[in-house]
């Protein structure tokens, strides 16, 4: 992999930087930059206007609609988006269920949703987790029964999911189910696509420590979903979830989003003061702060390699673990030090600065304020995706061979 950028990948990066700089809402930008919470409606405008560009699915190949660009230039793409503050296109529907569709759907499928993933049409979220099934997820017990009947064949679903991201705004769900409950744990699960307002479906949120209604638990009583929205073969959804779970954690990476919070992080400390001069100028801190730099460095040359490999007709491997365990633990590096940067400043709890309701934060400090709360939301990110733990085993086994 050659890592010097040529001209061409230049003239690249200044298109996407100028269209990023005319495009992206200002309003939305500064919420992004300074940590503030998003709306559905900021979420779902700034998906439609990349989908209007041919943007919002970087990695889709130019046959599904796709921009066709190489490795290279998704790299810079998304260094340029973080670097600017855009917000993330929702991973749910562009970055998961589409590759599944891509390789394992059929084509009625893939008519039918990947152009509506790819305007924002559609907004997607996650069934995957229940309770007492997260990492152990091929324990999972919602139930899928396949009935014939006179408005044709279909399944009905019973049971329960639980940290659904951002399911109240959801139009589709993306679900195992189990299939089979008399074979063994992995080779019972089916893969179905879920209307989010067939009967049935109940959805209530649960409210983070933060006060953010950001995730939800769905129930299923009854449930009828067609068998059109069987993906691939029944009791063989185990295979398409490993195959998802691979796309999720190579982009829960987020490295252009961490270099963005690492310049802010430092422009913070400069601002700081120990003992009269800045806190990013005391030995100690500015070593932290460099380690945590030389570690993204690393993780950037990492995650180009497997975008990399993934290009050349590979699906992301053991590989994605490491970007997962590594650019997580960056992730919550770095706000670790946002907030011992700013010390008490970052104690008052701001909800209407946070949400957008106010300009300046009661506490007198626009930037310290929300950081308590970053903080603790990104408690998730080694959790999410798969527990660390848990990517630590799949290294020892598929690549370790322990």
């Amino acid at each position: 992999m050659d890592l010097e950028y040529t001209p061409t990948d230049d003239a690249f990066r200044a298109e996407v930087r100028a269209w990023l700089e005319a495009n992206l809402p200002q309003a939305v930008r500064e919420k992004v930059l300074n940590h503030k919470r998003l709306s559905r409606d900021d979420i779902a405008s700034w998906h439609k206007l990349l989908g209007q560009r041919g943007w919002s699915a970087p990695a889709w190949p130019a046959e599904y609609g796709g921009p066709g660009w190489n490795e290279t230039q998704r790299h810079i793409w998304d260094e340029e988006c973080g670097r600017i503050g855009a917000p993330m296109v929702l991973p749910f529907g562009v970055s998961m269920v589409a590759p599944v569709l891509m390789k394992y759907g059929n084509e009625a499928q893939k008519r039918r949703y990947l152009p509506r993933i790819l305007s924002g049409e559609d907004w997607w979220c996650q069934g995957y987790s229940e309770p007492g099934s997260g990492s152990d997820l091929a324990s999972l017990r919602t139930r899928a029964v396949l009935t014939k009947g006179s408005d044709g064949d279909h399944y009905v679903v019973n049971g329960q999911k639980t940290w659904t991201t951002l399911g109240q705004h959801a139009d589709m769900i993306f679900c195992l189910v189990r299939t089979d409950p008399a074979a063994k744990k992995q080779e019972g699960i089916s893969f179905l696509l879920i209307d989010m307002k067939t009967p049935g479906i109940t959805v209530r949120p649960i409210i983070m420590l933060d006060e953010d209604h950001e995730v939800n638990e769905v129930f299923f009583e009854d449930v009828k979903v067609p068998v059109e929205n069987l993906v691939g073969e029944e009791n063989r959804g185990w295979t398409y979830a490993k195959y998802l779970l691979g796309h999720e954690r190579t982009g829960i990476a987020r490295v252009g989003v961490s270099k963005r919070e690492l310049a802010f992080l430092k422009r913070v400390a400069l601002e700081q003061k120990k003992h009269g001069k800045p806190l990013l100028h005391d030995p100690v801190f500015a070593a932290r702060v460099a380690a945590v730099e030389i570690e993204l460095m690393g993780l950037e040359v990492t995650a180009e390699r497997v975008i990399a490999s993934s290009g050349h007709g590979r699906g992301p491997g053991p590989e994605a673990s490491m970007l997962k365990i590594k650019g997580t633990e960056i992730q919550q590096a770095l706000t670790e030090l946002m907030v011992d940067a700013v010390g008490p400043l970052g104690a008052p709890f701001d909800p209407a600065f946070l949400e957008g309701e106010r300009a300046h934060a009661a506490g007198g400090d626009d930037d310290a304020a929300p950081l308590a709360a970053y903080y603790f939301n990104y408690r998730k990110t080694s959790i999410y995706g798969g527990s660390n733990e848990i990517q630590k085993n799949i290294i020892a086994q598929m690549i370790l061979g322990i």
